[in-house]
């Protein structure tokens, strides 16, 4: 039990004791700065509760909590506020509970239900690009927080493999191609394919614009240019099945995947499983004819099929076109319920989609509700806000969009110019320096982009997120390797873990330094009188590392990144005023110097397990 809750427990008692009220919830902050304490017991939200000064009260309430809880070792009230300061001797006993835990913030069980999250997604008629770097980045990293929260996680996507837009690309490539492959011309598969989907539409805008000059009406023009008329007739030859357009269609989208390979490979994403749409697309025909049975979608004299969800705020939705065609959301429909029956342990999903989906998902998810699926009401929607750049918005079509691949190369440029300029690197070889120089690039474009709040638009500046001082990934990884340097330098000095040294006396120096044990049966922290104080720096450490396991519980619940990001800085920010501050390797007293050498390596660990989960890696050296 942490110490909040038995807070709040023994509070309740206090009010029951002094008022005879039974209080519903006690409301916490941590203590301002400028006071004394650790923990703020919120007095003014017990007023409509219970009556009295509220600085009485809070006196009452630290009495009787300094008298019964050991942990307690002073209070303070300040108008409504009671600044309730936690023993030293309680901070020690946390940290030896956990200083040996190698993955402390983590559940040590795996729940039996899963949850499966979908990203990435791609269309294979281009290249990835930024857009889709946050929506790896996002759902590869919900996916590991939700399996260090204690749950079972499948990744998946879905290719959209099939449609007008893929003709297109491959159309352009009979045109104008010349027989062009990958090896040929030295392109990535999903680059080459790309070039064709933009000469695709480099044609048809011009035969649009002659067409408007012969004094057809632009929308008529759009609608009859020769070539989108062509790849509209070989969509239809690869839904007939035609040998040639399916041989070329098959060719080509392997190339795409095998790009979409080395692009996942180095930004650090995989799946479990994947998903194609040219399987799925007619998924869900045989679920809307059983919903039009029970009523829940109604056929329009056209033959069309729609549901009405005006009743919910919504409006009405086609399922099934009058010829009896899929739509998107017929095919989203039956791909829920085919994911359920191939991983029968799948309790709910995670979409990871740019927010201009959310409408589709308030209608996908309430549809598998009217039909009745138990699993719908643990179906989320990851919306997230688009990626601009300081140069304006990607335009696919027009070949404007920030190519994933080069980003990540113009990353690790940026990163190489920057470390050369610091001049920290004397004594690495030629690779390790390429090695380092991917790992802050990668790591500056991830949190920087994983640092801020999914719902929100991000405007994407390469050289600030590079930056090593300040909210950045550079900056957390220069700490940990800081830490690390401390480590190595406490190796040659003799200053080993606790966990292998031994004191004078025989005993451990792990049970020296905290001193601390349980009581069997009871709350009460007995301390040697040998356990060093612990300096103010130390037990603000020692606090922000309580915080993760709940941090990581929070980020899972919300499905946000963005708390452990933003968590890790303030863990490095409170581990960079400890370090200015006090004193470890200088430190006299041998007590104190190796619970500030161990403190040291539980802040490099926790940094390195919450920087996995964002999929950052971090560098023993800088």
């Amino acid at each position: 039990m942490n110490v909040q809750t038995t807070l709040s427990i023994k509070v309740k008692e206090a009010i029951l004791n002094h008022f005879s009220v039974e209080l519903p919830t006690v409301e916490f902050q941590p203590t301002r700065k400028d006071f004394e304490g650790d923990i703020t017991v919120m007095v003014f939200p017990m007023l409509r509760f219970v009556k009295g000064n509220p600085v009485q009260i809070g006196q009452q309430i630290g009495e009787f909590l300094q008298k019964e809880v050991d942990a307690v070792s002073g209070f303070n009230v300040i108008q409504g506020f009671l600044n309730v300061v936690i023993s030293d001797a309680y901070y020690l006993n946390f940290f030896k509970d956990i200083e040996n835990t190698p993955y402390y913030g983590f559940a040590s069980e795996q729940q039996k239900d899963a949850i499966m999250v979908e990203y990435s997604s791609p269309n294979t008629n281009k290249p990835l690009h930024l857009g889709h770097i946050r929506n790896n980045l996002l759902g590869y990293s919900v996916a590991e927080i939700l399996k260090a929260s204690g749950k079972k996680v499948y990744k998946t996507q879905i290719i959209n493999d099939r449609g007008i837009h893929i003709c297109k690309s491959m159309l352009a490539w009979q045109r104008f191609g010349n027989g062009e492959t990958p090896e040929s011309t030295g392109l990535k598969g999903d680059k080459l394919v790309g070039n064709y989907y933009v000469a695709f539409d480099k044609a048809y805008k011009q035969q649009v614009a002659q067409k408007i000059a012969g004094g057809i009406d632009p929308k008529v023009a759009e609608k009859e240019a020769p070539i989108l008329l062509e790849a509209q007739e070989m969509l239809q030859k690869w839904e007939a099945g035609d040998k040639e357009v399916v041989a070329l269609w098959k060719t080509m989208n392997g190339w795409v995947y095998k790009g979409f390979d080395v692009t996942y490979n180095n930004l650090g994403v995989d799946f479990d499983t994947l998903y194609y749409e040219s399987d799925t697309y007619l998924l869900g025909k045989d679920v809307v004819e059983e919903g039009l049975q029970k009523g829940v979608f109604y056929r329009k004299d056209d033959g069309s099929v729609w549901i009405d969800l005006t009743d919910e705020g919504l409006d009405e939705k086609i399922v099934l076109r009058s010829d009896g065609t899929a739509v998107y959301m017929t095919q989203d429909i039956g791909t829920a319920i085919q994911r359920i029956k191939d991983y029968p342990d799948i309790e709910g999903m995670v979409y990871t989609v740019g927010n201009e989906q959310d409408y589709h998902f308030k209608v996908l998810f309430l549809i598998l509700k009217k039909l009745g699926f138990s699993w719908s009401k643990n179906l989320h929607h990851l919306s997230y806000g688009m990626v601009d750049l300081p140069s304006g918005k990607m335009k696919s079509r027009e070949g404007t969009v920030v190519d994933a691949d080069d980003l990540m190369n113009d990353m690790t440029r940026t990163a190489a110019e920057i470390s050369e300029e610091l001049g920290k690197l004397e004594g690495y070889t030629e690779n390790e320096k390429q090695d380092l120089y991917k790992m802050i690039g990668l790591g500056a474009l991830k949190y920087y982009i994983l640092k801020v709040d999914p719902k929100k638009r991000i405007l994407f500046n390469p050289e600030e997120s590079v930056d090593f001082q300040g909210n950045t990934g550079p900056f957390i990884q220069y700490t940990y390797a800081r830490i690390q340097s401390i480590l190595r330098k406490a190796e040659e000095i003799g200053v080993k873990g606790l966990e292998t040294r031994t004191a004078q006396s025989g005993k451990h120096l792990e049970d020296e330094v905290s001193g601390l044990s349980m009581d069997s049966g009871s709350d009460t922290i007995l301390v040697a009188d040998n356990s060093p104080d612990l300096h103010p720096k130390e037990k603000e450490l020692i606090k922000q590392l309580q915080l993760f396991p709940e941090t990581v519980q929070l980020a899972a619940e919300n499905l946000s990144p963005a708390l452990i990001a933003n968590y890790t800085y303030d863990l490095v920010k409170e581990f960079n005023s400890f370090y200015q501050q006090v004193s470890i390797l200088g430190e006299q007293d041998e007590l104190k110097k190796l619970l500030r050498v161990q403190l040291a390596k539980k802040v490099g660990q926790v940094i390195k397990s919450a920087f996995g989960l964002l999929g950052i890696e971090v560098p023993e050296r800088m």
